[in-house]
Order: structure tokens, then C-alpha cells, then sequence
């Protein structure tokens, strides 16, 4: 394999790649929406709970308790004041304690405290409100309901320690990056075999493994390179950096033979789009569960984009997590990342002939 050959056809494969203007533009644009994305977004995540209200002042100290646990009490002056603010949508939620509330707590009695609602609050959240404050009224008039609750929490105890949408959305940020360099790298075999430039390669002394290595070391280095550049900026390589550069490279050669497989079924930009938007679709599954834990099956773990996802995430938001956690993931990675390359290349081999 005659390696001058192979870096010719590299350099080559990267002007044209950057020739075609669809993909250079996404491949720029992308990188840089995903970056402003991810520091527009919310570096925190507020915790407290923020509820209009109108009371006396003898109630404050009732519910000082309650504010140090994560309440916030913005304090109206009038009940027509509280129902402008609620209803203009400044608060979600107004709470309007009587004048005898105090005295109907001492005398053993529990008060009536009437809650406001905002028009777009759904119906779970105004059932949920309600329980809060009339198990609240219970707890303020000494009275408690005659049942034992034993709590657990199940996993990491974020109590505090919430994770910010930008750091749930960096995996898939991640993702969608690895996943347009699989349309490009598709999109430039299809060209280069619908226009026979791959055959007349192939006539001159550069074998079929050197010209799969040329697109190997292309396909890789372009998924990458952009993959460390969004973590780099991001902040994501604070954390164990030479584990997250294993695992993006594992997740480049992945989506390597992936771009591979692609390029043996399609012919031109549109099979490309076609096929691409379909796998970016399943592929991103996984980073979806990060956003929203419900989605989260036991069949995600047949998607391949799984343990990458798994590991970025868990590697920026868990303390303490590293090698000895991630090591079942990097071994899954590696084995579809081989698996697809391995596939891929046997079937676009038989394309060329």
C-alpha cells in the first residue's frame, strides 16, 4: 500500500468534499449553531419554586420554614394585583391566604387558602399544586396523615445538583455532528462512483485497501476533529479527557462504516439526504433519552449511538465516573464500530466491481 498514494487521495477527498457547497455550509454552519447554541442556553438550573402571593403578615413566619427548603414567596399587595400577575403570565401559580388565617390555625381549625392558576397550567400541575398546599395546611395546623412513607432514591440524587439543559443536550450536539460528516462521507463515495473516478483510481497502482484507507483516515479524521472541536469549546473535555477522545473516536470510525454502508444504496444528494435523515432519526434516539428519561427502553441498547451517548453524558455529569464504568460501553462501541466498517467495506467493495 503505497501510503503517498493514500495522503494524495485524502487531500484530495477534503477539496472535494469542501467543493460541495451543501455540506461545506452545513459542516460550518453546524458546528457553529451547535456551539451558540449550547452557551445561549441556561448554564443552571433554578430549583426554587416561585408562587405569587397575598397574606397577612402574621402568616410570614409560617412559612419561613418552607422558603429555605426551595419556596419563593413574591408578596402582592392586593388580590387584584395577584390576579393581574397571574394572568398576564408573570406567575404560574397565586396563593391567597385569609386575613383570620392565623387565628383559624390556632384555634385547631385549618384554613382555607385559595390558589390561582394561570390559563396555560395543566391539569396535573393544578392537582399537584393542590395536594402540595392542602398537605401544607395539615402540617401548619399540627394535624398529619396517619401513614408512613419510607423514601429511596433510585440512581444519582440530583437533590441540588441538577443537570443543565445544555450539558443533557451536548451528547446529542455530538451526535448530529458525527451524523452530518456520515451523510458527507456518503455523499462524496456515491459521486465519486456514479462518476467513475473510483474505477479509474483503481487502474492506477492503488489497491482497494489503500483506497479504503484513504476514505477510512478521511471519514474519521473530518467526524473527529469537529467532535473534539465542539467538546474543547463546550468545556467537555474537562472531565477525563482521554476517555471522551476514545470515545469520540470510536464513535467516528462508527459512522464511518456507516457512511460506508450508505454510499453502496445511494446515487446522488437526494438517496443521500433520503437515507441520512432516516439513520440520524434512529441514531439519535438515544440522545433523546437524555432530555427526556421516559423514553429510555432496554431496546436503545441496540442502537449503536447508545454507549457513545452514554458515555459523554455520564463522563461531564457524574463525578467519579471513568474508566472502570465506562469500559463496558467502549467495548460496545468498538465492536458495532467494527462491525459496520468491516460490513460497509465488503459491501461498497462490491459496488466498485
Amino acid at each position: 500500500m503505497n501510503s503517498q498514494m493514500v495522503f494524495a487521495l485524502v487531500r484530495k477527498d477534503a477539496v472535494l468534499y469542501f467543493s460541495n457547497r451543501f455540506f461545506a455550509f452545513i459542516t460550518i454552519l453546524g458546528l457553529v449553531f451547535y456551539i451558540g447554541v449550547y452557551f445561549a442556553l441556561p448554564s443552571e438550573v433554578d430549583e426554587s419554586l416561585t408562587i405569587a402571593v397575598v397574606m397577612p403578615e402574621s402568616a410570614s413566619p409560617l412559612f419561613e420554614p418552607l422558603q429555605e427548603e426551595g419556596l419563593e414567596l413574591i408578596f402582592f399587595e392586593s388580590e387584584e394585583a395577584l390576579h393581574t400577575a397571574v394572568a398576564e403570565g408573570d406567575y404560574d401559580v397565586g396563593l391567597l391566604l385569609p386575613d383570620d388565617f392565623g387565628a383559624t390555625l390556632a384555634s385547631g381549625q385549618t384554613p382555607t387558602l385559595q390558589l390561582y392558576f394561570n390559563a396555560y397550567m395543566p391539569e396535573e400541575f393544578k392537582e399537584l399544586y393542590s395536594i402540595m398546599f392542602r398537605e401544607i395546611s395539615f402540617m401548619m395546623s399540627g394535624q398529619q396523615l396517619n401513614v408512613a412513607v419510607n423514601e429511596e432514591i433510585l440512581g444519582s440524587d440530583r437533590a441540588g445538583n441538577q443537570v443543565a439543559y445544555r450539558d443533557r443536550m451536548l451528547p446529542l450536539f455530538a451526535v448530529f455532528i458525527l451524523l452530518m460528516e456520515m451523510m458527507g462521507l456518503a455523499s462524496l463515495i456515491s459521486s465519486e462512483v456514479g462518476s467513475g473516478t473510483i474505477r479509474a483510481l483503481l487502474v492506477t497502482p492503488l489497491s482497494v485497501e489503500g483506497l479504503f484507507t484513504a476514505k477510512g483516515i478521511f471519514g474519521v479524521g473530518l467526524a473527529f476533529s469537529q467532535a473534539v472541536l465542539l467538546l474543547a469549546v463546550t468545556g467537555g473535555l474537562a472531565q477525563e479527557p482521554l476517555l471522551m477522545l476514545l470515545a469520540l473516536f470510536l464513535g467516528s470510525l462508527l459512522v464511518t462504516g456507516l457512511g460506508f454502508l450508505m454510499a453502496t444504496v445511494t446515487t446522488d444528494l437526494m438517496s443521500v439526504m433520503g437515507w441520512g435523515i432516516l439513520g440520524m432519526l434512529v441514531l439519535a434516539l438515544p440522545a433523546f433519552t437524555v432530555l427526556i428519561p421516559g423514553l429510555t427502553t432496554p431496546l436503545m441498547r441496540v442502537i449503536p449511538s447508545y454507549y457513545l451517548v452514554n458515555v459523554v453524558y455520564q463522563v461531564m455529569n457524574e463525578p467519579g465516573w471513568g474508566w472502570a464504568e465506562a469500559w463496558p460501553d467502549l467495548v460496545a462501541l468498538a465492536l458495532f464500530a467494527v462491525l459496520f466498517l468491516a460490513l460497509g467495506v465488503v459491501t461498497l467493495r462490491r459496488r466498485f466491481h
